[in-house]
């Protein structure tokens, strides 16, 4: 059991101290061994249709609303550093937060052929600048993750 107990402890502690303010591409999150399954076993859903597993399901309204808000906000960020989407432009994301509502990875994918990799490349710096400061407006016992589809437009 102590075994488990400080190899898990070890995984953790490696995660946590990679995973300030980390952006990426699920493909280049993947090459640095940053992986979806073991995200989600530290952080849970924010919402889940198990009452369970989700981190604000008495909250439900509010984190929706906090979560579009925090798109908005990354929407008018990168208007505000001279980005321009040119067209609507589909994406998906999958963002963790700590406890305190700060952002510790953000990873992302655009449809193959959706953006070109120079602006693919504009974007992800201006990502990785807008979450080094950037502050969910609730805050939780515990990290959090949340998920979706974003279709994002000038």
């Amino acid at each position: 059991m102590k075994t488990i107990l400080t190899t898990f402890g070890f995984t953790l502690f490696a995660l946590s101290s990679q995973s300030q303010n980390k952006a990426f591409t699920f493909q280049e999150a993947q090459k640095q061994g940053i992986t979806i399954s073991k995200l989600d076993s530290i952080y849970p859903s924010g919402l889940h249709s198990d009452s369970t597993k989700a981190v604000f399901w008495n909250e439900q309204d509010e984190f929706i609303k906090a979560y579009q808000q925090t798109l908005q906000d990354l929407g008018k960020y990168l208007k505000d550093h001279q980005f321009s989407w040119g067209k609507q432009t589909k994406c998906f994301n999958r963002i963790y937060f700590n406890e305190k509502g700060k952002v510790e990875y953000f990873l992302y994918n655009f449809r193959k052929d959706e953006i070109t990799p120079e602006k693919e490349k504009q974007f992800d710096a201006l990502l990785k600048e807008f979450i080094k400061t950037y502050q969910f407006p609730m805050k939780a016992k515990t990290g959090f993750a949340q998920c979706s589809p974003v279709t994002y437009s000038d």
